[in-house]
């Protein structure tokens, strides 16, 4: 059996994390930012705009829509640090 063994490692290997995992909260707020001002550009048909119309809300809406789920995730892995750092001191203080 010694020509079977087999190294067994617990990590897990994930694929290449997407563009915007690591924006960060101001680079979500820039996107969303970024997203208004395609919006704008659509909506006043300015030089570079699409011919439909739908097409150009619809990107824009997809900017918007990954600003908001990185400023969401952002917020809630401050929100849940915060939360383990306040469970943590109250542990020490009831020692």
């Amino acid at each position: 059996m010694a020509d079977k063994d087999v190294e067994q490692i617990d990590e897990r290997a994930y694929g290449p994390a997407p563009w915007w995992a690591d924006l960060g909260m101001w680079g979500a707020v820039a996107l969303i930012v970024l997203g208004g001002l395609a919006v704008a550009w659509v909506f006043f048909r300015l030089p570079g705009a699409p011919q439909e119309l739908a097409s150009g809300y619809y990107s824009a809406a997809r900017i918007i829509a990954i600003g908001l789920v990185a400023v969401g995730c952002t917020v809630l892995g401050r929100r849940g640090a915060r939360a383990a750092a306040v469970e943590g001191t109250n542990d020490r203080e009831d020692v």
